[in-house]
């Protein structure tokens, strides 16, 4: 079966800078498209709110 060209199921993405707005904003569209997500930032408080 062939996936679609933003389907991400099945994959890993490692979002650096995820505690900040653009790479939270890049974690959550990652998570809506199928990926596991894993959010890498410097405010472990903000990172928690992400998950």
């Amino acid at each position: 079966m062939e996936k679609g060209l933003f389907d991400l199921s099945d994959e890993v993405a490692v979002v650096l800078g995820g505690t900040g707005v653009l790479g939270g904003a890049m974690a959550e569209a990652l998570a809506r498209q199928g990926a596991r997500v894993a959010v890498v930032g410097r405010n472990a408080e903000r990172g928690e709110l992400r998950v």
